[in-house]
C-alpha cells in the first residue's frame, strides 16, 4: 500500500458526510436583490456544457467550505447559481437521454441503463449544426444503446462504452494488464488506447478541438461529459491525499431511529441494508465518511478542467462570447433516510448543482431559485441559439430566466413530473412517479405494498413529516394525483407501464398480532465484500450459472477499499 492510499484509509474512522453552509454574501447575492436583464447578443454565442456524474446538489465548495473548488466557485461569483435546478429521471441514461433530446424518458424511451435502442431520436446539437454551428461531444455518452461509435449531431467525437474508466488499465483483468492491453477511446469512429486520467485526457481532447481542429469563423457547442464523480470514485494522485484528514458530519436522516421512519414507505426502512443503503452500499464495508474523501478528491480534477476552459477563453477573448453551464445527470444521496446513490424523487436524489456563466449576458453573482428541470436543456440552447424550437420537445426554454431577462418572482415553470422506472438490476427501489407544484411534492410508487408521500418543501425541506394523510391537504393530495397521472401520459395519451390511476392508498392495512412483514431470504444475507458482489447485477446466463455450479464468481471482485487502492496505484 502506498502513502497515499495508507493515508486516505487509515483516516476514515469516524462517521462523516456533508454539511451544508451558507452561501457567501460575498460572492452570491439574492436573486431578489440583484436580478436584472442583461442586453441580448447581437452575434451567436458560443457554448460549453459541462456535465458531471452523480454530484450532489450542494457538493461545491461555495456551498461547503469543506470543499475545494475554486473554478465552480468562480462561477457562482461571476454568473449565476439556481439551487433548484432538477432532473426528471434521476438515473445516468435517462437523464442524459432527456437532455440530449428534449424529450421525457416515457417518449425517449431510454427509461434504465440497460441496452436501449436510439432509433428514432434527434440530438439537439444536431439543430445547432443546421444553423451554423460546428459541435463537439467528448466524454461519457451512456446512455441507450451501449455502443461508443460517433453520434449524428457531433462534428467532432471522443467516447468510450458504458461507464469508461479513471485509469487506462482501471477494472481490466490482471492477464489483460500483464499482456499490456489497455482501456480505449473512440475517437472519431476509431479505437485509441486511453493514455491517462481520464478527466485530464477528456479535458485535452476538448482544449485540443478548441484550439485546433474546428472552424474559427464557426460558433462552437461544445459538450463536455465527465466520467466523474460517478462509483467508484478515483482521484488523480496530485489529489489521491486531498482530504485525508478532513470529515463530514452525516445528515441526521441517516440514523436508523423510529423518529426518521415515521410516516417512511417500507421499502424506505428495508434499503438500508442493501446495495443502495447507508448500512450495506455497494455490498461493502466502507463507510460514507471514507467514500467521500476519495468522491470530492476526484472532483477536483473536473474543478481542474474548469480551469483550463476558463483559461482558454480568456487567452483566446472569447470569455464574453462564450455561455458555460456546469450541471449533472444525476444528484447522490449520502445518507439521507438511510439511503446512497441516487433513483428516488427524494430532493439530493433530484436536486442538481446548476451553475451559468456568460460575463455581461448573464447575471453575475446571483442566486436565482427560479426551478430549472433537464428537460429545459435543449429548448433553451436553441433558444439562444435563435433556433426554431421542434415539435417533439417537451420543456420550456429558461433562457429568459437566465439571461436575467425575467425575475425567479415572475418565472413561471411547468409541473416538475418525476419517472423512474423499476430496474431488475436494483430491485430494492420500486418504480416511482413524483410531481412538484409550488412548494408541494407528491410521490407514489408502482408495484409496491407501501404508502405514497406528499410534502410542503418550503416547510419540510428534508422531507420528513409525510402530510398524505393529513386532513388539511387532501384536495392538495387529490389534485397532484390527477395532474400526475395525467401528465405522465406518453405523447400518444398512453400509460406505458400499465397502471390504473391511484384514488387511496388501496387496501394495504394488516391486523394486528398478525404477520409482520417478509424477511429477505436467507441467501440474500450475505458478509461485506463478496467476491462475487457484482453478479447480482449481471444477466443470468448458462455461463453465470456454470460459474456459480463451480463455486466460482462470474465476475470477480476484490473489496472496495482494496480495488480503489489498487485502481488508484495502476495495479
Amino acid at each position: 500500500m502506498n502513502r497515499t492510499a495508507q493515508a486516505l484509509l487509515l483516516a476514515a474512522t469516524v462517521a462523516l458526510a456533508l454539511q451544508t453552509a451558507p452561501l457567501s454574501a460575498r460572492s452570491v447575492a439574492s436573486s431578489a436583490a440583484t436580478t436584472k436583464a442583461v442586453p441580448e447578443r447581437q452575434r451567436p454565442r458560443n457554448v460549453i456544457f459541462v456535465l458531471v456524474d452523480d454530484l450532489r446538489y450542494d457538493g461545491m465548495g461555495f456551498l461547503q467550505k469543506r470543499i475545494r473548488t475554486p473554478n465552480i466557485d468562480r462561477m457562482a461569483r461571476e454568473g449565476s447559481y439556481f439551487p433548484n435546478a432538477v432532473v426528471t429521471s434521476a438515473l445516468c441514461s435517462p437523464s442524459r437521454a432527456t437532455i440530449l433530446t428534449g424529450m421525457t424518458a416515457r417518449n425517449h424511451g431510454v427509461v434504465d441503463n440497460n441496452n436501449s435502442t436510439e432509433d428514432g431520436l434527434t440530438f439537439f446539437p444536431r439543430y445547432l449544426q443546421q444553423a451554423g454551428y460546428q459541435t463537439a461531444f467528448v466524454g461519457k455518452w451512456h446512455m441507450g444503446n451501449d455502443t461508443d461509435s460517433p453520434r449524428a449531431g457531433f462534428d467532432k467525437w471522443v467516447s468510450f462504452r458504458g461507464q469508461g474508466a479513471y485509469y487506462p488499465t482501471t477494472g481490466l483483468p490482471a492477464g489483460a494488464r500483464a499482456a499490456g492491453k489497455t482501456n480505449v477511446l473512440n475517437v472519431d469512429g476509431r479505437e485509441v488506447p486511453q493514455k491517462g486520467y481520464i478527466t485530464d485526457e477528456l479535458t485535452d481532447y476538448a482544449v485540443n478541438w478548441l484550439e485546433k481542429e474546428r472552424d474559427p469563423a464557426k460558433p462552437f457547442f461544445l459538450y463536455l461529459s465527465h466520467k466523474a464523480v460517478h462509483s467508484d470514485p478515483l482521484p488523480p494522485p496530485r489529489y489521491a491525499n486531498q482530504y485525508a484528514h478532513e470529515t463530514f458530519p452525516l445528515p441526521a436522516s441517516a440514523a436508523n431511529t423510529a423518529a426518521n421512519y415515521k410516516g417512511k414507505p417500507r421499502w424506505v426502512y428495508e434499503q438500508r441494508n442493501t446495495w443502495h443503503g447507508i448500512d450495506f452500499f455497494y455490498n461493502s464495508d466502507m463507510s460514507m465518511s471514507e467514500y467521500l474523501r476519495y468522491y470530492y478528491a476526484t472532483l477536483s480534477a473536473v474543478d481542474d478542467s474548469l480551469g483550463r476552459l476558463f483559461a482558454y477563453l480568456r487567452q483566446h477573448r472569447l470569455d464574453k462570447d462564450t455561455l458555460v453551464v456546469f450541471t449533472s445527470d444525476n444528484g447522490y444521496q449520502i445518507g439521507e433516510h438511510g439511503l446512497i446513490d441516487k433513483r428516488t424523487a427524494y430532493e439530493p436524489s433530484v436536486r442538481v448543482p446548476l451553475l451559468v456563466w456568460e460575463p455581461g449576458s448573464v447575471p453575475a453573482g446571483v442566486t436565482n431559485r427560479g426551478i430549472v428541470r433537464n428537460l429545459d436543456f435543449a429548448p433553451t440552447f436553441l433558444d439562444m441559439a435563435g433556433v426554431s424550437r421542434p415539435q417533439q420537445f417537451e420543456g420550456q426554454s429558461a433562457w429568459p430566466l437566465w439571461s436575467g431577462a425575467t425575475s425567479a418572482d415572475d418565472w413561471k415553470p411547468q409541473d416538475f413530473v418525476y419517472e423512474y422506472y423499476w430496474e431488475y438490476n436494483f430491485p430494492m427501489t420500486p418504480g416511482t412517479f413524483a410531481i412538484r407544484r409550488g412548494n408541494l411534492k407528491y410521490i407514489q410508487y408502482y408495484g409496491v405494498y407501501d404508502t405514497d408521500e406528499l410534502y410542503d418543501l418550503a416547510k419540510d425541506p428534508d422531507e420528513m413529516n409525510n402530510l398524505i394523510n393529513d386532513p388539511a391537504y387532501l384536495k392538495d393530495k387529490i389534485a397532484l394525483r390527477t395532474a400526475l397521472y395525467q401528465q405522465l401520459a406518453d405523447r400518444n395519451g398512453r400509460h406505458v407501464i400499465p397502471y390504473g390511476m391511484r384514488q387511496s392508498i388501496g387496501s394495504v392495512r394488516r391486523g394486528k398480532g398478525g404477520t409482520g412483514a417478509a424477511l429477505f431470504p436467507d441467501e440474500w444475507h450475505v458478509a461485506p465484500d463478496m467476491p462475487d458482489r457484482y453478479d447480482d447485477m449481471i444477466p443470468d446466463s448458462p455461463m453465470k450459472q456454470k460459474a456459480h455450479d463451480a463455486g466460482q464468481p462470474l465476475y470477480p471482485s476484490v473489496p472496495l477499499r482494496d480495488d480503489i487502492k489498487q485502481n488508484a496505484e495502476g495495479k
